[in-house]
């Protein structure tokens, strides 16, 4: 008998048309799952962008605030010290000269009046006809020239402005860069001041109030890191819930593919058997009826050989012997191919084990295998068709008597699962099938033997599967192999 194997090349290409077909199904499902993931991403680095524009505007106002109060705060300053220090000063000492330690006091008096508990770091006065330092509640700065930069030029000019600097950012929480400093310096002409309160047109210098806003910059930065903590653990809540979301719909979709592709197999598989089957039916059918008239005609010659040539009359026993195992071949293709007739019977599946035990029981004592069975005496009847399952059975243990040759063993058990399940078990401990072969020995005309036509196993999982049961098996080359069968209740 001719081995049926299908070629590696031709699996791997099966496997490549599977693998194919699998992700061209699941690609639409890949490109939601990139957009999704793309979009989180996208939204992320939206809100990081969102919280630094948050930041800035609000450091804009907190300068923009800062600088309106020092503004009004310098403008105080000019009418204070314009009205208790310079007409006082000049009515007094004839004119201004804070290097007189007299004028200095009081005008460091006024202006630390002034700004008493206002939390100001600073006030300078700088000269209008040189850029010198005349006054200053820093008194190392006293003195100093060429300390006005361009603001001081244009509050000469009469343009009031100020100058912000700040360092640090979101990492300087974390220490990781310098500390947060910032501080907020404004400029203003210092004017003569009219009697309706209104500046005149003579500056006679400027005024500069510095002020420390760590403070206030230190909480802008805190927001900002705030921001940036929340939008990054509602980000990775989202990316967690979206990845179980798409992991679990990644499951299901290649499951449904999956199933779509063992369906589709198994609709190609099934037009192929169908017309395999009806293409058996027809050439078995063909052979049969010669082959009948081949054996009864080598029956003849048998009888007539014994009268006219004894001694060869084992020639035409040969044919007939031959027509016997052709005949049961072909018997087997027809039953392959035929739809079977079920009928189903309360029965205990002990009997059919055992039924089949006795049929093989010489050729166990023939080839020296010992048989060990665990048969569950309390065994629930299942419905079955007694000769269809006998054949189902017998097929399974023909073909462990194979794979052990001689002096091995074998072990059938029946039980009673929860559930309502019969569980019947085959362990035998032969040579074992390889992974590569697993997948398809119940597939029709598979053999890797030199005798059978390869449907014994394949008619097996058709009776099996009529019942509504499943067929398992598990199997380690060189350790044996282990055939279970779980039976239904009945319904």
């Amino acid at each position: 008998m001719c081995v049926m194997v299908s070629p590696p090349q031709s699996n791997s290409i099966l496997d490549s048309s599977k693998r194919q077909k699998l992700e061209a199904g699941l690609r639409p499902f890949k490109l939601v799952k990139y957009f999704s993931f793309s979009s989180l991403v996208v939204i992320l680095i939206f809100t990081l962008f969102l919280s630094w524009i948050i930041s800035d505007n609000a450091r804009k106002v907190m300068m923009d605030q800062n600088e309106e109060y020092s503004l009004l705060l310098a403008e105080n300053l000019n009418q204070q010290v314009f009205r208790r220090f310079v007409l006082p000063a000049v009515v007094r000492y004839g004119g201004i000269a804070l290097s007189n330690p007299e004028q200095f006091e009081l005008l460091d008096g006024i202006i630390r009046g002034v700004t008493q508990g206002l939390k100001i770091d600073s006030v300078t006065i700088y000269d209008s006809s040189r850029n010198i330092i005349s006054y200053s509640t820093v008194p190392e700065l006293v003195g100093k020239k060429k300390m006005g930069r361009e603001e001081y030029e244009k509050a000469l000019e009469g343009t009031p402005n100020s100058r912000l600097t700040y360092s640090g950012n979101v990492f300087s929480l974390l220490h990781i860069v310098g500390d947060i400093r910032c501080e907020l310096k404004t400029f203003i002409p210092f004017r003569q001041v009219r009697q309706d309160g209104e500046g005149g047109p003579l500056i006679m210098g400027v005024i500069e109030i510095e002020k420390n806003l760590n403070h206030s910059y230190s909480n802008i930065i805190r927001l900002q890191g705030r921001i940036i903590i929340v939008s990054s653990v509602v980000m990775a809540i989202l990316f967690l819930v979206l990845r179980t979301i798409v992991s679990r719909a990644g499951k299901k979709m290649e499951k449904r593919a999956m199933e779509r592709l063992r369906l589709e197999e198994k609709l190609n598989q099934s037009e192929r058997l169908a017309h395999l089957g009806t293409m058996i039916a027809t050439v078995s059918h063909e052979i049969k009826s010669p082959l009948g008239i081949v054996r009864s005609t080598a029956e003849i010659l048998v009888k007539r050989i014994k009268k006219i040539a004894p001694g060869n009359e084992h020639l035409a026993k040969i044919i007939v012997d031959e027509t016997i195992r052709l005949n049961s071949i072909v018997v087997e293709f027809l039953d392959f191919a035929r739809p079977q007739k079920l009928n189903f019977e309360p029965y205990n599946l002990n009997l059919i084990v055992s039924n089949v035990l006795s049929f093989i029981g010489s050729e166990l004592k023939q080839k020296h295998i010992e048989l060990v069975t665990d048969l569950a005496p309390d065994l629930q009847k299942c419905n079955l068709d007694k000769n269809l399952f006998y054949r189902a059975l017998l097929n399974i243990f023909v073909n462990a008597l194979q794979a052990i040759g001689e002096n091995g063993s074998m072990q059938v058990s029946t039980h009673n699962l929860p559930g309502g399940i019969t569980q019947f078990s085959l362990q035998d401990s032969g040579v074992g099938i390889s992974e590569e072969k697993m997948s398809q020995i119940f597939k029709p005309f598979f053999t890797d033997r030199n005798k059978g036509t390869g449907l014994g196993l394949a008619i097996t999982k058709n009776i099996i599967d009529s019942h509504g049961a499943e067929i398992s098996v598990k199997s380690e080359i060189g350790n044996g192999t282990t055939f279970t069968i779980n039976i239904p209740p009945p319904k």
